[in-house]
């Protein structure tokens, strides 16, 4: 059987929903800016939680893109995923229709899916019975209908999946659906990640994991990545959602190109169900595979966008493992973490810094690590402090890593006309 011709994939279009601005221009202004997006929870009553602080998306209006009745039978994450991916729709000029629809596909990812509809609907069970619950709970819990949601709403008829690997998801979504465009077996692909899960039983399963942040005094400076006094990390929800589309397509309808996907790294640490491997070799893996998919050596990176979550753990490893991937390059490369602004998606996670790493190489210009006060003896490389910096972009790095040892890199660079390779 013969090898399948490779298609170089561009990003074409990007949609945004986060707890720093619910459109891509709009966060990306707050990325430049250091805006942080962490208060008070208020979608719920947080009083007897020990974390009570997360990055909500504040007056998210659905019916801005979605008819009123359509809304009220999604779940959050739901709303948050066809909407983003609407707004990438737009910004690509893609127009999904009878000749195209099977050539493009929906591949969104999340972590836990509908989990506010299940724990709504177990309240009714418990105090009204079954016979109250509502015919809509199973799909508006499951995992899946982000992506099939999307594609009842703009008409994609081609591959359509959901990855569910925890924090990875969002990126792995983005990775298989690269490998898809790139193999022929679709000409573009709506995906990313989305999640809505700052719920009281998501914020107190965290908690009892001593996995959050309880700076609730100080919800502005409790996520700090690579900061000695990090404390765990702080939720946050949204959508990040990417147009990756087949080269020759997108320069035949002059399409904007926004940047090359070209490299993808997946592993597992094969274990822990939440620690990471502390040598990092996992994630140093994901980032060596993804380098080499791309055809690129670690003297062509400018930029990572770290998973960097500002928990004790992740934040040491991931930077063991970039010195391993990338070796005496790594002191030179600028690294920072968006999570600092945004908090932690979750699934939707990589989906939002994809779009960051992205913009960064298209404006050349890199967001910071807010937060970071009192770096960690162990945290020692170039994070980008405080304030947003200027440099050339070429090539650039996005990891996720995920509870049950999963590891993502995803590789992005400068798009370069073949007449000029």
């Amino acid at each position: 059987m013969t090898n399948p011709q490779l298609h170089r994939v561009v990003v074409t279009g990007l949609g945004a929903i986060t707890p720093i601005g619910k459109t891509v221009a709009e966060y990306w202004e707050g990325l430049m800016a250091g805006r942080n997006g962490i208060a008070p929870i208020t979608l719920f009553d947080p009083s007897r939680h020990a974390c009570r602080i997360a990055g909500e998306v504040q007056d998210f209006d659905p019916t801005a893109y979605l008819e009123r009745k359509e809304a009220k039978r999604m779940d959050r994450f739901a709303q948050f995923g066809v909407c983003a991916s609407k707004q990438a729709l737009a910004d690509s000029g893609l127009v999904i229709n009878d000749l195209n629809a099977e050539q493009v596909g929906v591949l969104i990812g999340t972590g836990v899916g509908g989990l506010k509809v299940m724990e709504d609907q177990q309240t009714v069970y418990l105090t009204k019975g079954p016979d109250r619950c509502s015919p809509f709970t199973i799909p508006m819990l499951i995992a899946n209908m982000a992506a099939g949601l999307t594609a009842i709403h703009t008409g994609a008829k081609g591959p359509n999946s959901c990855t569910v690997t925890a924090c990875a998801a969002g990126s792995h979504a983005i990775g298989d659906a690269f490998r898809l465009v790139q193999r022929g077996y679709a000409k573009a692909m709506i995906c990313g990640g989305a999640e809505a899960a700052i719920t009281p039983l998501s914020v107190a399963g965290f908690a009892s994991a001593r996995a959050l942040s309880t700076r609730n005094d100080d919800p502005a400076h409790a996520c700090r990545p690579f900061d000695r006094d990090r404390d765990g990390f702080v939720m946050g929800e949204g959508s990040g959602i990417l147009i990756l589309e087949e080269l020759e397509q997108a320069l035949e309808r002059g399409a904007k190109i926004y940047g090359e996907i070209v490299g993808y790294g997946m592993t597992c640490d094969a274990y822990h169900i939440t620690s990471p491997v502390p040598d990092g070799y996992g994630a140093t893996r994901a980032m060596e595979l993804a380098l080499k998919d791309g055809n690129l050596t670690p003297q062509q990176v400018s930029y990572v966008n770290a998973h960097g979550t500002s928990t004790p753990a992740n934040d040491k490893t991931e930077t063991k493992a970039i010195k391993k991937a990338l070796g005496d390059r790594a002191s030179e490369i600028t690294v920072s973490s968006t999570k600092s602004m945004t908090g932690h998606l979750l699934g939707g996670s990589g989906g939002i810094e994809a779009v960051a790493t992205i913009m960064a190489i298209e404006g050349d210009r890199v967001p910071p690590t807010i937060n970071l006060e009192n770096p960690d003896p162990e945290c020692d490389l170039d994070y980008v402090p405080q304030v947003s910096r200027e440099q050339e972009v070429n090539v650039a790095l996005s990891n996720s890593f995920g509870f049950g040892g999963h590891n993502v890199t995803l590789a992005f660079k400068k798009y370069i006309p073949h007449n000029k390779m």
